[in-house]
């Protein structure tokens, strides 16, 4: 497998990080080898929160929490996926399935060995997280998800609302940026799917994706500075290296027959009777996953009688809108739990 490396002076001078970068090797699936990174921070003693940050951000992501969770005690574990900041980038579109994705970042978890491990996840950090916690579960200690989900697609969806979306990404224009957050703010509850369908294709069809600015356009609460949009972008010199950032929401099974789904039911399986501490922490101003907080509370037994937090402003990165309260719940949730 072909893969690309972001050069190292990229990521100095970034505000707000100066965290020194630790590399795993791992099995590519190809007779080759993944570099991936991960933050370390905190007290070698702490225990584990493990922060997995989604698509299209990278472990720059969590900043604002590192400090406020090592503070308290915490050692902190933010790796990098697989195509995103310091960890090495697939050259191919094709390269970045949800099961490679797994794949990578299981092989990362157990060759470093991580045990009694507290779950943070947003994004695509929950639904590659929580297929790590599935497939580990004796390694998690508790499960924190924000902004994220496992999805299966609607079983009861119709053969014509499926040829509707295939029609929509194979056939119609890329839509532009705004047309897509146009779609995914308007969204149709008869119809999720089509709203997620205009994220897919702008992502797969924009060869240079504008990491930093989308970042910036979905958090509410603080305008991020133009050093930090800038540092959104560090990891992509050019757009051969955004192949992760434009495959992966066409690869969120959503349609009967997509791949995962069947690795996804298995999952929500495990955490059918996963009865370890689980917390659900969300924004309130999401579009993109509003709601999807129901899901957990009503299926994870872990999650049955506990007060879930909602978070008040943010936006989909509430990391970066809401840092220091999703931090502190975090962190007050291990302590009480």
């Amino acid at each position: 497998m072909k893969c690309l490396r972001t050069p190292d002076p990229r990521f100095e001078s970034l505000p707000g990080w100066n965290y020194p970068p630790h590399y795993t090797e791992v099995p590519d699936g190809e007779g080759g080898t993944l570099r991936i990174h991960h933050v370390d921070e905190g007290p070698r003693d702490g225990e584990i929160v493990l922060c997995m940050h989604g698509q299209p951000s990278w472990s720059y992501l969590y900043r604002h929490m590192i400090e406020a969770l090592t503070s308290r005690g915490l050692r902190v574990i933010a790796p990098d996926l697989a195509g995103y900041g310091r960890s090495d980038k697939p050259s191919r579109r094709g390269d970045y399935s949800f099961q490679h994705q797994v794949d990578w970042m299981t092989a990362w978890l157990v060759q470093n060995d991580f045990r009694g491990i507290n779950f943070v996840g947003q994004d695509w950090g929950g639904l590659i997280g929580l297929r790590l916690v599935a497939e580990n579960p004796d390694r998690i200690a508790r499960i924190i998800v924000a902004n994220t989900g496992l999805p299966v697609p609607d079983a009861s969806m119709s053969d014509e609302r499926i040829a509707r979306v295939r029609a929509f990404r194979d056939n119609e224009p890329t839509p532009a940026m705004a047309e897509m957050f146009q779609a995914i703010a308007a969204g149709d509850p008869k119809t999720p799917e089509m709203a997620f369908a205009h994220w897919q294709k702008w992502c797969w069809e924009t060869e240079d994706l504008p990491v930093g600015l989308f970042v910036g356009g979905m958090v509410d609460g603080r305008k991020l500075t133009p050093e930090e949009v800038a540092a959104y972008d560090a990891p992509f010199p050019d757009p051969s290296f955004k192949m992760g950032c434009r495959a992966m929401p066409s690869q969120v099974p959503t349609l009967r027959g997509d791949p995962s789904t069947a690795a996804n039911e298995a999952a929500w399986k495990v955490l059918e009777g996963w009865n370890k501490p689980f917390l659900c922490a969300f924004a309130d101003n999401d579009p993109v996953t509003a709601g999807g907080e129901k899901a957990f509370i009503g299926r994870v037994p872990g999650a049955v009688g506990r007060t879930h937090p909602k978070i008040s402003g943010g936006g989909h990165f509430l990391q970066e809108g809401r840092g220091d309260e999703l931090a502190k719940i975090v962190a007050d949730f291990l302590a009480e739990s």
